[in-house]
């Protein structure tokens, strides 16, 4: 396998957006081994899916021989990158930011391989060179080499100086520090090519263009589309917001779902673009899902794969298992299917305090609904069902509602799912 096959790879994923020259980039590549990044600015204490894209892409130049390098922004996340956004955005205290970029960079290493060798990865902190900087210098070194002009001309930028909102000094200078970075790996880690989403083209040209005025040297950006759903959602969103990698905000079970559920006009897509599976495996799945769109195969291949590079492998069995579980009857599970529910969905303890209250009551103390209300409509409508037996107005919980080892299953609506617990 060459180095440079993996643009072939990326073409046939549908991962190319943009180059500044494929026939250069094609012939670095064949010339060995490059170094190559992307950045992941620490906005929130996890990732989400749709980091998925660019953290893999790392990945897959790691797997044709590539060393990848992974940038945590604590510096540029104590700015904001104004690109896909029409406001200015809430700057972080510091003690959020250290809280996040704590978070994130476990993710971040997750899903590159760290084993001393030659693809060895790497994790770097934009924060360890760009706070000693002081102004003068930063203006002299960088400043001096691009102009408004040029920076006015971005997308990213363009957008918002047209807006009604306009864009901060400190927004506008975001392109400033993410060209600094790819100066600073080139000079100290050889990094020749940056990755990012589309939206990052700009900013990924300031430092091709900052590193060819100041070093003499020519290096390499690409991008990749911004993964979008064919209904027109925002990729990443769920009924309940964004889908994260963190098992804390979204449990690998509802991870695995989000995907289960996904469009099968988008699943081919997400295949190539968010896992690793080869190419062939892919077609031999859309194959079998073409004849047969019901049994969801291509949805299981994705589901699974996505959840075991997040999660590991045993979150993902344990999740099709729990997935499994719900589509066959309450009383045809056994106890150790209940177990594997209960350590998979949101459980909810009941004591037999409980017995005999209206149901409504006791799952909107419990947090399965939202109130007693939500409760009301979604029984008008037959939304709410209790062991597969649809909720009534008026029903109690009642002691023969669970199994002897205490389990009782609630569906709210069509993806909702939550374990009952008797506590004896």
């Amino acid at each position: 396998m060459s180095t440079a096959d993996i643009l072939e790879d990326l073409n046939a994923r549908g991962l190319i957006h943009d180059t500044t020259s494929t026939d250069a980039l094609r012939d670095r590549l064949g010339q060995g081994p490059v170094a190559v990044y992307a950045g992941f600015d620490p906005t929130a204490d996890s990732l989400h899916v749709g980091n998925l894209v660019p953290l893999l892409l790392l990945r897959r130049f790691q797997i044709f021989g590539h060393q990848p390098v992974a940038l945590a922004g604590g510096a540029t996340g104590m700015i904001g990158d104004p690109g896909g956004r029409s406001s200015e955005r809430n700057l972080l205290d510091a003690a959020t930011l250290d809280a996040n970029l704590a978070a994130i960079k476990p993710q971040l290493e997750m899903l590159l391989d760290f084993t001393p060798g030659a693809t060895q990865a790497r994790l770097v902190d934009n924060r360890d060179w760009t706070a000693p900087l002081r102004v003068l210098d930063f203006l002299r070194d960088v400043g001096k080499h691009v102009t408004v002009n040029t920076m006015l001309a971005k997308d990213s930028v363009k957008s918002r100086v047209e807006s009604d909102a306009g864009i901060s000094f400190t927004e506008f200078s975001y392109m400033l520090l993410q060209a600094n970075d790819y100066h600073h790996l080139f000079n100290e880690l050889k990094v020749e090519l940056q990755l990012g989403g589309s939206d990052q083209w700009g900013n990924i040209t300031a430092g091709i263009d900052l590193i060819r005025r100041t070093e003499g040297a020519h290096v390499h950006g690409l991008t990749v589309p911004l993964v979008t759903r064919a209904d027109g959602q925002k990729f990443g969103k769920s009924v309940d917001g964004a889908v994260w990698l963190s098992p804390e905000r979204t449990s690998p079970y509802a991870f695995f779902q989000y995907f289960m559920n996904v469009d099968d006009r988008d699943v081919e897509r997400f295949l190539l673009q968010m896992t690793l599976a080869p190419l062939d495996q892919i077609a031999a799945v859309m194959a079998e899902h073409a004849g047969d769109p019901g049994q969801r195969r291509a949805q299981q291949l994705l589901a699974h794969s996505v959840t075991s590079l997040v999660h590991g492998e045993a979150e993902a069995k344990r999740a099709a298992g729990a997935s499994q579980g719900f589509t066959r009857s309450a009383q045809e599970l056994s106890s150790e299917e209940w177990a594997e529910l209960a350590s998979s969905l949101p459980t909810l303890p009941v004591d037999a305090g409980e017995i005999g209250r209206d149901l409504l009551e006791v799952l909107a103390d419990r947090g399965a609904l939202a109130s007693r209300s939500e409760g009301r409509r979604l029984v008008a409508q037959s939304g709410l069902s209790l062991n597969d037996m649809v909720v009534v107005e008026g029903q109690v919980l009642e002691a023969s509602d669970f199994t002897t080892d205490g389990y009782a299953m609630v569906r709210r609506g069509k993806k909702h799912r939550f374990v009952l617990r008797f506590l004896h």
